[in-house]
């Protein structure tokens, strides 16, 4: 039987981002699901229960901020977020609602990888 991939949900409205991360990871061997907002991205976490959620914040009908408050509340899957506020309240309120790492943007794709595995 082939040994299941680790499945990793990118959530951004920015598609050529999405594209961009989500090639690395499947270069690296990953399982990769995609949503393009915040309700896309609840419903994927539902359906599919991925390894690990890579969030961004800023996005139209939920924010990322929001999607990981709700997702604490049903499951305990890591979550990056993954965004361009980089300022230390930002950065603290993402960790307070129960994200497990913070990176801002422009990402650096290596420092990504890196935190992933």
């Amino acid at each position: 039987m082939p040994e299941k991939k680790t499945t990793i949900l990118i959530v951004d409205d920015d598609l050529q981002l999405l594209q961009l991360v989500a090639l690395n990871l499947e270069l690296e061997g990953y399982a990769v699901l995609l949503a393009g907002d915040g309700q896309q991205a609840l419903t994927q976490i539902e359906t599919h229960a991925p390894d690990l959620v890579l969030l961004d914040v800023m996005m139209p009908r939920m924010n990322g901020f929001a999607v990981c408050h709700r997702v604490r509340e049903f499951s305990t899957v890591p979550i990056i977020i993954i965004t361009a506020q980089g300022r230390n309240q930002d950065k603290v309120r993402g960790l307070d609602l129960g994200a497990d790492d913070y990176l801002t943007k422009p990402l650096d794709i290596d420092e990504l990888l890196a935190r992933v595995r």
